[in-house]
């Protein structure tokens, strides 16, 4: 495995050779954690990660505004749709950065040596790695729950994180796209929070705060 990780580590520095620091330090890191790929470990978290994936997160907030409604529970209710602003807007944002900039999957650099970042309007999958649209819906809806049930954010924040970082060794993102997917989330559900304040008073009662 030393060999394989010295192997991919000479091969990543190679592909970025003249690329920002940010980018050659992202490829190392990929080099390094390559050979867990295919451990079953890697196996287990990726699959698991794939909740963050826009329908399960999409189902998760419906359900539970869904499930506030019916049972009259304003605050379950206002966290449901909380999550649901918050993942609309963040996959939102995600997807106008990522029609913009052209950055090929650190499967590439892996597989066969060839790494891309630049302006560009690809719509092929592993040309679309930044940001991590994963961590910017995962980011939003953690956020988004907690403001109505702060005593989520350990948990979910420690599950979030794990299943974000295990898109590392999958070779679906680098550091730097969950990172910038961090960001995105972030600020579109401070964003949604920021309406959600001044709208309130609109709201029908069953939604009300108090």
């Amino acid at each position: 495995m030393d060999m394989d990780r010295q192997a991919h580590q000479s091969q990543a520095q190679q592909a970025t050779v003249g690329r920002t620091a940010v980018e050659r330090a992202d490829a190392q890191v990929n080099a390094s954690v390559a050979p867990l790929r295919d451990t079953m470990v890697v196996r287990a978290t990726s699959a698991f990660s794939e909740i963050l994936d826009q329908p399960p997160l999409v189902a998760i907030s419906a359900l539970t505004a869904g499930a506030g409604l019916v049972t009259r529970n304003p605050r379950l209710a206002r966290a449901g749709l909380r999550m649901l602003a918050s993942h609309a807007l963040a996959t939102l944002v995600k997807g106008v950065i990522k029609n913009r900039v052209d950055r090929s999957r650190p499967k590439k650099l892996v597989d066969d040596g060839d790494y891309v970042m630049e302006s560009g309007e690809s719509d092929e999958g592993d040309m679309r790695s930044f940001p991590s649209g994963h961590t910017a819906g995962g980011v939003a809806v953690v956020r988004a729950l907690a403001r109505e049930y702060p005593g989520s954010t350990w948990p979910t924040g420690v599950g979030l994180t794990a299943t974000a970082a295990a898109l590392i060794p999958k070779q679906a993102h680098y550091p730097s796209d969950i990172a910038a997917g961090a960001v995105v989330g972030w600020v579109s559900e401070y964003l949604v929070d920021l309406t959600w304040h001044r709208m309130e008073r609109y709201f029908p009662k069953a939604l009300a705060t108090r």
